[in-house]
């Protein structure tokens, strides 16, 4: 059954939902879902990256289905929309706003290390502050991620460790990013429940109850359970937040700062030649991680004697592929993996292994 989006536009603005989450989290799948739901509506994309490949808009452009089209979709991929407010996100949404036909609604993935709070910021930027409004902020979560401990301890330990020091000491970059992401959101959507047992998924729910109530938002975030991003737009779509207007309930690691880089974290594209056998590079890949630490890879292959390209999606040493789309006849057959981890990753080292 196709659900129709509810929008409630406030004021006449054009309403956006800001997607967010970190590296893996499943926020291209989201997206993916929602189109595929949209019930006839005019849905535009802004898809921000953290590398030089932009691999989501791709993903988004061959999902072949009539709402996500060149014209609906805009790519940044440029680093962090949170960075570059007043040279690529401003200009991106006056773009879709001066269409003939304008989209509804506005959705934005921001890149997996992005804050949102800066992001949400920008809708107060003249040029669009009167025409657009954050109808609400999500979060997207990868369950088996969180259940392993790659963002923060258990809820046990959290709270153990507030009541020694009063707050939470981060010890990584990954663990503010990620509790950056919660602390702004107005839906938290916890993906890849497939892949975790009963006592995990709550474990997981836990940590993100204490991390929003250790941050004190003043107000509480609904969690919603997702498998494969397959959530019912009505839920995603409508919230009638009006975020940009909340943004002291929104606490980040951040505020004090004039601004922020993303100096932790580096990502390079690593050039493979074809490659005669998926299964053989999937185990490469996942030795290659666990050895260097790599929290993100994901690109396209060259499979030869296949006629489509093959998609890779690694978060940390879990690795997936499978064929997305048909080569096109003019498109050169090129493998091309997107690498990202902390600062220090060694990038010749890892050039080398998958070389």
């Amino acid at each position: 059954m196709t659900h129709r989006a509810v929008l409630r536009p406030s004021a006449g603005k054009t309403p956006a939902t800001v997607i967010t989450g970190f590296l893996g989290a499943g926020k291209t799948t989201l997206i993916r879902s929602l189109l595929e739901q949209a019930g006839g509506r005019r849905l535009a994309l802004i898809i921000n990256e953290f590398g030089d490949v932009g691999i989501d808009g791709e993903i988004l452009r061959a999902c072949g289905d009539p709402t996500c089209t060149e014209d609906d979709v805009i790519e940044l991929a440029n680093g962090c929309l949170c960075c570059t407010v007043a040279d690529d996100f401003v200009p991106a949404i006056e773009k879709l706003l001066s269409r003939p036909q304008p989209p509804e609604h506005i959705i934005i993935e921001t890149s997996g290390l992005a804050l949102p709070k800066p992001l949400v910021q920008a809708f107060h930027w003249p040029a669009i502050k009167t025409r657009v409004t954050v109808d609400g902020v999500v979060a997207v979560v990868d369950a088996a991620a969180a259940a392993e401990g790659r963002f923060a301890p258990d809820p046990t330990a959290l709270a153990a460790q507030a009541a020694q020091a009063g707050q939470l000491d981060h010890e990584t970059p990954v663990e503010e990013v990620f509790e950056d992401q919660l602390l702004c959101a107005d839906l938290i959507v916890v993906n890849k429940t497939d892949l975790v047992d009963a006592a995990d998924l709550a474990k997981v729910e836990d940590l993100i109850r204490a991390a929003m109530a250790e941050g004190g938002t003043g107000r509480e975030a609904k969690i919603l359970r997702a498998s494969n991003g397959k959530v019912d737009p009505v839920v995603l779509l409508g919230v009638g937040a009006g975020a940009e207007d909340d943004l002291a309930n929104r606490p980040s690691h951040h505020d004090e700062e004039e601004g922020h880089d993303h100096d932790d974290f580096t990502s390079f594209v690593v050039e493979l030649g074809p490659q005669p056998d998926p299964a053989a590079l999937a185990k490469t890949l996942e030795r290659v991680a666990a050895a260097h630490g790599v929290l993100r890879l994901k690109g396209f292959i060259d499979v030869p004697g296949k006629p489509m390209r093959l998609l890779v999606q690694g978060v940390g040493t879990r690795i997936q592929t499978h064929f997305d789309r048909f080569w096109k006849p003019d498109e050169p057959r090129r493998s091309r993996l997107v690498v990202i981890g902390e600062t220090g990753l060694d990038r010749d080292a890892v050039t080398a292994a998958l070389g």
